[in-house]
């Protein structure tokens, strides 16, 4: 649960509550990177499709603190892989995802049978929201990240052994 007023939940799921853009930044080694990612907001969360070997997904594996900007909104929070999009366990992510992305999930560009195309979800941990001329700072601290915190250790060392 979050401690966000109704109005900029209300203003968030309208802005980002599709298929949306959004600035992702990750630091490695002190030095920071950006790079736009499709994305979609629910409950306090950026959900993105990703190939979980990715230069992105090394970074966050380091430091999974990251920085996100889009539409007005800028804000913190913790990456957290949930694994391969086929999983069971992400079967309604995946089924929203499809539906969210339908323009461009199925354009080849995904193979659906590599377990490196991952899920990586996005907790927020505080924001600013700009929406007609009302600022509103955005705690989403409430958020039990715990639940999240699943990462894939066979996916981990597979990154570490391309590294060598």
């Amino acid at each position: 649960m979050t401690k966000i007023p109704l109005e900029a939940e209300k203003i968030m799921e309208k802005r980002f509550g599709r298929d949306s853009i959004i600035a992702l930044a990750t630091a490695a080694n002190n030095i920071p990177y950006v790079r736009n990612v499709n994305a979609y907001y629910e409950d306090g969360s950026f959900y993105v499709l990703t190939y979980g070997l990715s230069d992105k997904m090394k970074q966050l594996r380091e430091n999974p603190v990251v920085a996100i900007s889009g539409e007005w909104f800028s804000a913190h929070g913790k990456a957290f892989d949930m694994g391969y999009f086929g999983k069971e366990e992400n079967k309604a992510v995946a089924e929203k995802m499809r539906t969210v992305f339908a323009e461009w999930i199925d354009n080849g560009h995904n193979d659906f049978n590599d377990e490196n195309v991952i899920i990586l979800r996005i907790v927020l941990t505080d924001g600013i929201l700009f929406s007609h001329g009302t600022r509103y700072d955005l705690d989403f601290s409430e958020q039990d990240t715990a639940l999240f915190c699943r990462y894939d250790d066979k996916l981990a060392e597979s990154v570490k052994n391309n590294e060598e």
